[in-house]
């Protein structure tokens, strides 16, 4: 024990001077503050408004990004590309990430890919997916440089475009997300690679992609109506033949186990078929003569949509994109900003989607679970109390909080996100005990026959250690949370960097301001 006693002595020491300084220059100020109160009051009210100032500056996202070493990379190439074609390049990709060690393990799907990150996938031929583990899954540093480094030996290949993905637990949505309503596909691409474009000069945006960026190869057929009737012939008819002498029709099913397998029947040259071949089929016979499909239709090759994204019954192209560097807002401010400046046709619309709507729905369902908290604890101290005045000013601590939030966050660059409103809802009820332990003391010895400023002097210094030492513990606790030590840190530490300074600066205003405040409203000697 006695070695335990000269480990600490030099903190205890160092505690103590503090203290003793601290409690020596506290009973002034209090007297200062009580005698001079609007001087008080007006100090308070200019930091108030400082932090008020700082709160347009601060970025908002829904929650923080944090590493899990884990990601992954959709691969894209241009479409048309056989299936095999991408099977080789993802190959190649793979052997060349064989030698990193820094590796664990990584293994890629070709032909499928995750679209806008939620549970729906997208099967094309010309897409795939590479997914790697770290072997270090806390090392940020080492995480990023594998991160870079992947992304160095994907720009090896020209014609491959890649999107960056890490695991979400919290949301199915991308980022950022511009959403272009209309009907004209064409004229929804051309506005789409417009504001693309525009918006790659946005910093802190990576990955951008559009949902109707490039159409698929096909061959398109387009009827002559008139000669069609003249004929004696009508479409159904002639696209029922087509089908069957082209993709073939299924004369019975197979059943093997538990799955039913088609037996399509078809010629036998029909996979082989070539544009001209399909200009030549002949669909009927008119007075004993083959009509070929060239003589009422023409056949060219074109682009199909990959796929046309519906919301709300609407056709829809969707701009999506990641984050690197920048908060949610703050990015979303300069998006929305954009659209303002290069505006839609008039025939289309365009919204902001994404984790934008999230963070909307989210922050409103948090100030609404907030308010109702400052509701219950000041009912609960009015009950108490048997007053509506008192609990009234132990209440103005909140406020004085939520000062600290917004000046912590501040100095330390921490977006606003669910993590802090939750810290916030918490603080509610962590910073009015100290000024509960303050006026209930003070109550206690007017009751006793002290004159107002007599127990508010007295109250104030007998009260200060208790008031300090809850405080002080309760941030030292945290203080580990908001360094950041540990996977999934990220997620932790903008919680209790907002209440270590919600509730230390609390702790400082409620030990001058509440007892200046309590002998404003309180009328009785």
């Amino acid at each position: 024990m006695q070695g335990i006693d000269l480990l600490l002595w030099p903190v205890q020491k160092g505690f103590d001077q503090g203290w003793n300084r601290f409690a020596a220059l506290y009973p002034p100020m209090l007297r200062a503050s009580l005698l001079r109160p609007w001087r008080t009051l007006l100090v308070v009210a200019l930091i108030t408004g400082a932090a008020a100032a700082l709160i347009p500056t601060l970025g908002t996202e829904l929650v923080p990004q944090f590493s899990q070493g884990e990601f992954a990379f959709d691969l894209e190439l241009p479409a048309g590309t056989p299936l095999q074609a991408t099977q080789t390049v993802t190959t190649q990709i793979e052997n060349q990430l064989k030698g990193d060690r820094r590796i664990r393990v990584f293994f890629s799907s070709v032909g499928e890919s995750p679209e806008l990150g939620s549970a729906r996938t997208q099967r094309r031929d010309n897409v795939a997916q590479i997914s790697i583990a770290l072997a270090h899954p806390g090392d940020r540093k080492e995480e990023a440089a594998v991160i870079e480094s992947v992304r160095g030996l994907l720009a090896q290949y020209p014609d491959l475009r890649t999107t960056f993905r890490r695991p979400t637990y919290f949301s199915f949505q991308t980022p950022v997300e511009v959403l272009v309503y209309g009907h004209d596909l064409e004229e929804m691409r051309d506005y789409s690679t417009k504001l693309v474009a525009e918006m790659r000069a946005i910093p802190g945006l990576r990955d951008l992609r559009t949902s109707i960026e490039e159409g698929t190869p096909e061959v398109q057929i387009l009827f002559d109506r008139d000669r069609v009737a003249s004929l004696g012939l009508d479409l159904e008819s002639i696209a029922r033949g087509l089908r069957s002498k082209i993709r073939g029709d299924v004369a019975t099913r197979l059943k093997e186990r538990d799955r039913q397998l088609d037996i399509v029947v078809r010629t036998a040259d029909a996979r082989g078929l070539t544009t001209d071949d399909v200009r030549n089929v002949v669909i009927s016979s008119h007075d004993g003569v083959p009509v070929p499909l060239s003589s009422v239709a023409e056949v060219r090759v074109g682009e199909g949509p990959a796929q046309i994204t519906r919301d709300s019954q609407q056709r829809v192209a969707v701009i999506s994109a990641d984050l690197a560097g920048r908060d949610l807002g703050t990015v979303m401010r300069e998006v929305r900003s954009l659209l303002q400046r290069v505006p839609p046709p008039a025939t289309l619309s365009a919204a902001l989607g994404g984790q934008n709507e999230e963070v909307a729905v989210s922050f409103k369902s948090l100030l609404l679970a907030g308010a109702l908290a400052i509701f219950m604890v000041y009912m609960c101290m009015a009950s108490e109390f048997e007053s509506f005045l008192h609990p009234l000013v132990i209440m103005l601590a909140v406020p004085l909080g939520l000062v600290g939030v917004v000046l912590a966050l501040a100095a330390t660059g921490t977006s606003v996100s669910i993590v802090v409103l939750i810290g916030v809802i918490l603080l509610v009820g962590i910073v009015v005990n100290n000024a509960i332990v303050l006026i209930e003391y003070v109550n206690q010895l007017r009751k006793e026959g002290r004159t107002k400023l007599e127990a508010l002097l007295e109250a104030g210094p007998i009260r200060l250690r208790p008031i300090l030492m809850t405080t002080i513990t309760t941030v030292l606790g945290l203080v580990p949370m908001a360094l950041g030590i540990g996977e999934g840190a990220e997620i932790r530490t903008p919680m209790a960097i907002g209440v270590i300074g919600g509730l230390s600066l609390a702790t400082l205003l409620t030990l001058i301001v509440i007892p200046t405040v309590y002998s404003l409203v309180d009328r009785k000697a």
